[in-house]
């Protein structure tokens, strides 16, 4: 891996780029208004705050602990132990290749429908699909430095855009307090608004994954988790703000649903505070974010594969290293060829790419790292326990709230996983059973290797620690 490659900003870059904010805005936020608590979803935003910084409060005591790739495995290993940790990475594995899976779909799609809606040129989705896989392939091989810098650049973008039609719409029509209002939050379902609040989130957790190529990590990556909880948190705020204002706080629900089907409620509300050119703007934003969080997403991910090389749980040549760069070159082209594979086969027998590639792959990416988030709660509040460490504020009360309100957001998404999914289908009704096999796998492999890798198994938690030198690099 490359060492100090990366301060605060860098991994704040690579974390948002994760987040999509213009997607997040643009498709999840307007599901929140549709589907949840309409115009009270400001206030659901800043609730999921609260609780993802109780839940930073021990990560960041966590973090000055260890220095992995392996993020919130390595979390798990540590306070839950080698089975628990083997089950965690399994988990990570699962949801988070989903969700690339389903990025490299969105990707495609909508890359082809913006392209139709402004030059009439009409093309296939998976031609996209395979030309954005390709492009985030090449572009992570020279190295995560260089992915920092191209998202950093897509991030300005896109938030820039948002923040022009926030303050367009502030100075024209002016923002309503109504928002924040008891009523407001609970009109419609408030559970559902906070379901879709922190789907918004995910991808804040990549933080811990850039450790051992962070400057300082002890420091870095404790501060770049705040940051990018806090802008994350507060911009979905100001923004769904904006959008609820701009319907009108009691009217929120209902115009957002008139829009569900098509999906453009932002850009309808931007065609007419912002105008045509700066719409048409925003439609090649919002590609230009989608690839964004399809190369960090795929970053974070290649780094659970590196990891598991790199102990030997996967094969030992994923933990490699490109000699120059520090990237897992291995690890990432297994990625990109697995995503790519789910794709083609959505599109040979001729599924929706949205409503059945996005639907079920972000769908279980969503419910697989939520459960690896609250995992990774509960450990370190067991981790600090185990150690009597006294500063209970930090070790346990924090942590303990941020876990309890995360079990509260993964029994959402398990109760609702048709909504979280955008699909109807009783099949994906049913993928959340893959989280109790998933266990049980994770169960059997370590149960497999304390009985015939013995050694390996017991030098699982030496990699934790330290940022291993590999001496098989490429």
């Amino acid at each position: 891996m490359a060492k100090n490659s990366l301060g605060v900003a860098s991994i704040v870059f690579l974390v948002l780029a994760a987040v999509a904010p213009l997607t997040g805005i643009v498709v999840i936020a307007t599901l929140g208004i549709a589907l949840g608590n309409g115009g009270g979803m400001p206030l659901s935003f800043l609730l999921v705050t609260v609780i993802l910084l109780l839940f930073a409060v021990g990560y960041a005591q966590m973090s000055r602990q260890l220095v992995s790739a392996g993020g919130f495995y390595a979390f798990v290993l540590k306070g839950l132990g080698r089975p628990a940790g083997i089950i965690a990475g399994y988990i990570a594995l699962l949801g988070y290749n989903c969700f690339v899976a389903g990025a490299v779909g969105t990707s495609g799609f909508f890359t082809a429908s913006v392209l139709k809606d402004l030059t009439g040129l009409e093309t296939p989705w998976i031609l996209w699909s395979l030309v954005s896989a390709a492009a985030v392939f090449l572009l992570s091989r020279r190295g995560i430095d260089v992915s920092a810098k191209v998202l950093g650049v897509c991030l300005v973008l896109e938030v820039a855009i948002l923040l022009v039609f926030d303050f367009r719409v502030l100075f024209s029509t002016g923002f309503s307090w109504q928002a924040f209002s008891v009523e407001a939050f609970f009109s419609g379902s408030a559970a559902l608004g906070l379901l879709f609040a922190a789907n918004v989130f995910i991808g804040f957790e990549a933080t811990g994954l850039f450790s051992e190529e962070a400057r300082k990590p002890l420091t870095t990556i404790p501060r770049a988790t705040y940051v990018a909880i806090a802008f994350i948190g507060v911009f979905a705020a100001f923004t769904s703000w904006a959008i609820v204002s701009a319907t009108g706080v009691a009217q929120a629900k209902d115009a957002a649903l008139e829009h569900l089907a098509s999906g453009d409620l932002v850009f309808s509300l931007a065609h007419e505070y912002l105008g045509d050119a700066l719409l048409k703007v925003m439609m090649v934003l919002l590609l230009v974010s989608l690839f964004a969080a399809l190369l960090a997403l795929h970053n974070s991910t290649t780094r659970y594969l590196y990891a598991f090389g790199r102990v030997g749980i996967l094969p030992r040549s994923l933990g490699t290293t490109r000699v120059g760069t520090g990237v897992p070159q291995r690890a990432s082209l297994l990625q990109i060829l697995f995503a790519t594979a789910v794709a083609v086969l959505y599109f040979v027998l001729g599924l929706d790419p949205i409503a059945a590639l996005t639907a079920s792959m972000t769908g279980l990416g969503t419910l697989g790292i939520l459960s690896l988030q609250l995992l990774a709660a509960v450990a370190i509040v067991v981790s600090f326990r185990r150690q009597r460490d006294r500063r209970l504020w930090r070790t346990l009360i924090a942590p303990g709230l941020g876990a309890l309100g995360l079990s509260g957001i993964v029994g959402l998404v398990v109760l609702n996983f048709g909504l979280v999914a955008g699909s109807d289908s009783p099949v994906v009704a049913m993928l959340p059973l893959l989280l109790p096999l998933l266990a049980m796998a994770g169960g059997l492999a370590a149960w497999w290797l304390s009985r015939h890798r013995p050694q390996l198994y017991r030098e699982l938690d030496q990699d934790l620690s330290r940022a291993k030198k590999i001496d098989t690099q490429e």
